[in-house]
């Protein structure tokens, strides 16, 4: 799977930050000061918008996957950023005797305008961040962008066309009462969300055209730019000028064209840029200091070409160690796991069509999400709607809540009273499998809400559906709050006879246990039975809420499974895996481990890095199973080991080191399911993904 690299945005962060250098130094102003004008006050400002777009073309994408759990570690990062950079420059801060302002001219300072002149911009993107979430979650994507034009219009009329505004005097004196707590229109209410918006709509549409194009775009928006420069100075319309109209087309023209230069990534740029960002203005109070006890004032300071020189120089030298900050390695470096998050949406929009009109959907995160990570795949169903979600273990439960999942939590499986502290400190809703079961977690004294299970048949955990005086005994139980009572089908993935009647039977007995409960003056709370194959094959039938497992993540346990219910599931899970290296064997020449396969013909065996400690069957070993490389069938041979196996690619020309190899997933035309690998394997679609293992990362695709 071929990805467009990013490197033209790493690149573009070095004049961005030279650019954002220029604004505080105004290097031609010993020369032309229209030139200066020109370079710091209209050209200059597309920098920070560039900032804040590149941020929204990675952070939207997450939002709208993820919700507030891609948020707040982005506000986190932020925030501890802000936090570093506020003491770095304390020193300076004490000196000017800013800190002996008002209490309210601090908190402005801090919330708003920033604690020193250039420090406005993590506020502003913690605030915009905020703001782009809120929109998008009642709003949605479309009509998100509404208000964000709407906010940067009017930071418009109190930025760069303020003379317009000045005009008009209830407006003025609007704009004059918010200046009291903004200095101006460029922080986060009115200045990011647009830029934001911007580049996570660009980053989810693709690039339809050649970089000349975009490049053609750029200069002539650029070109517009100036003109609206020129003429807001001409007509001295500006209070500050940082916002144009112009800005947002200069920006989305100027990432198309970075993405279409499909340049390789420079990460240690990011981090060098970054620091240039913050560093610059103390590099300038030490230029202007230390030229004035050296008596070089005229030179670096005075001529301003030269100031700005020396002050980019010392910039970028003090910046250099965070240029040897290295990001984390490629997730697609080794073997990985792809995840469709709109599959999984729909998937979640096609089982829920299947309910009846007040129920809803509760999805089924154990086994690690059957091996798709339950953190990624919780945070993709809490952000399209899901307010409930099953695991079978309270440590399930106890990672979904650390990882930021809200909502209901219901543990499946049993658990003991000596967890009953864990269970009441992350509010998760525990199964409750007999009276005694009841009786020992009221005991521990711990408020806690569960749900009863009740044994219609399938005899693997429950209270007995016709045992009415054990299914009203936890409602006696004083720290118990029964918010919910529920079943498991036994067998609802066949439909001949036998098997329907004995599901309506089970169904049977549930609806007593319900209907005995009520009698008793006991409210059920959230009735639900169905999981995949119940949803799936009996449908409609009314409930609270139903479990979907395996149909959530768009297959089903075995190939060729029937349905009552025919829905066009995708799956949500692509695994794959890199070639590492090329060997060419004569004939009769063994290969892995045991000589397990031997070649009965000049072959080419390509090694991929993935094995049985990845959770892939040593089943599919010599023949068995079989992966995609460029479009084409490749077949496993030899044994599988721990962490790599061997694949003939005889037949296939241009085969590489670096490759990318499909185990599960679509190649092209080609695609091998998960239900067809598990078939191979000798097992259910269930149990292959649930033992994908950590080493595995997950990527989530939009």
């Amino acid at each position: 799977m071929k990805t467009e690299s990013l490197g033209g945005f790493d690149r573009f962060r070095v004049p961005a930050a030279l650019l954002v250098i220029a604004i505080h130094t105004g290097p031609l102003l010993s020369l032309n000061g229209e030139a200066n004008y020109l370079l710091t006050d209209i050209l200059a400002r597309i920098a920070v918008p560039f900032f804040f777009s590149v941020s929204g073309w990675f952070l939207v994408p997450r939002l709208l996957r993820e919700g507030r759990a891609a948020l707040i570690p982005f506000v986190k990062k932020l925030l501890l950023l802000y936090g570093a950079a506020a003491l770095l420059y304390l020193p300076l801060n004490l000196y000017n005797h800013t800190l002996e302002e008002s209490g309210f001219a601090l908190l402005r300072d801090v919330f708003f305008n920033g604690t020193f002149y250039h420090l406005w911009y993590f506020p502003a993107l913690v605030l915009g961040a905020c703001l782009v979430y809120g929109l998008l979650r009642i709003l949605g994507p479309r009509w998100a962008w509404l208000p964000a034009l709407l906010l940067y219009a009017a930071g418009l009329l109190g930025d760069s066309y303020f003379g317009l505004t000045a005009a008009l005097p209830p407006l003025r004196a609007g704009y004059e009462a918010l200046f009291l707590l903004f200095d101006y229109t460029r922080n986060g209410l009115f200045f990011p969300p647009v830029f934001l918006l911007l580049g996570g709509w660009l980053a989810l549409r693709p690039a339809r055209r050649s970089a000349a194009w975009y490049g053609a775009g750029l200069l002539l928006s650029l070109a517009l730019l100036t003109a609206e420069g020129l003429l807001v100075q001409r007509l001295a319309l500006a209070r500050f000028d940082a916002l144009y109209l112009c800005l947002p087309l200069c920006v989305g023209f100027l990432l198309r064209w970075l993405q279409r230069l499909s340049l390789p990534s420079a990460p240690a740029l990011r981090g060098w840029a970054a620091a240039v960002y913050v560093l610059h203005p103390w590099c300038i109070v030490l230029i202007r200091g230390g030229a004035g006890v050296v008596g070089l004032t005229g030179l670096l300071v005075d001529n301003c070409l030269v100031h700005y020189l020396a002050v980019v120089l010392l910039s970028a030298l003090l910046a250099l160690p965070f240029a040897r900050i290295r990001p984390a390695p490629s997730p697609r470096s080794r073997a990985w796991i792809e995840l469709d998050a709109a599959a999984l949406r729909h998937n979640l929009a096609a089982l829920g069509s299947l309910l009846p009109a007040a129920a809803s959907l509760m999805p089924v995160i154990k086994a690690n999400a059957y091996g798709h990570g339950d953190l990624e795949i919780a945070r993709l169903c809490a952000g399209a709607g899901a307010d409930a979600f099953a695991v079978a273990t309270a440590a399930e439960g106890v990672r979904l809540r650390r990882g930021g999942v809200r909502g209901t939590i219901l543990v499946l499986g049993y658990s003991g009273p000596e967890l009953a502290p864990l269970l009441a400190r992350y509010r998760l809703t525990q199964t409750v499998v007999s009276t005694e079961h009841a009786r020992a977690l009221d005991a521990c004294g711990r408020r806690l809400a569960v749900h009863l299970k009740v044994d219609t048949g399938l005899h693997r955990l429950g209270i007995p559906w016709d045992d009415t005086q054990s299914l009203t005994a936890p409602y006696s139980c004083s720290h118990l709050r029964v918010t919910g009572v529920f079943t498991h089908l036994a067998d609802t993935e066949r439909l001949d006879e036998a098997s329907q009647a004995r599901t309506r039977e089970q169904l049977r007995r549930f609806r007593a246990a319900v209907d005995g409960l009520r009698s008793a003056g006991h409210a059920p709370g959230t009735v639900h039975f169905q999981g995949s194959y119940g949803l799936l094959n009996y449908p409609g039938l009314p409930c609270g809420c139903a479990r979907p497992g395996i149909a959530l993540y768009g297959v089903l346990s075995a190939p060729g499974d029937a349905t009552t219910a025919v829905l066009p599931l995708r799956p949500v899970l692509s695994l794959r895996a890199r070639v590492s290296q090329l060997h060419t064997l004569a004939a009769g020449e063994a290969a892995g481990y045991d000589g397990a396969y031997t070649a009965h013909r000049p072959t080419v065996l390509a090694t991929l890095s993935i094995g049985y400690a990845d959770g892939w069957p040593r089943t599919l070993s010599n023949g068995a199973g079989r992966v995609l490389l460029h479009g084409r069938t490749a077949p496993i041979v030899g044994l599988i080991c721990m962490d790599q196996l061997l694949v003939d690619v005889t037949d296939m020309e241009g085969v590489a080191p670096g490759d990318t190899a499909t185990l599960i997933g679509r190649d092209g035309d080609a695609v091998l399911t998960a239900e067809e690998a598990a078939q191979a394997a000798g097992t259910i679609t269930n149990e292959l993904l649930s033992r994908l293992g950590p080493r595995l990362k997950r990527v989530v695709l939009p």
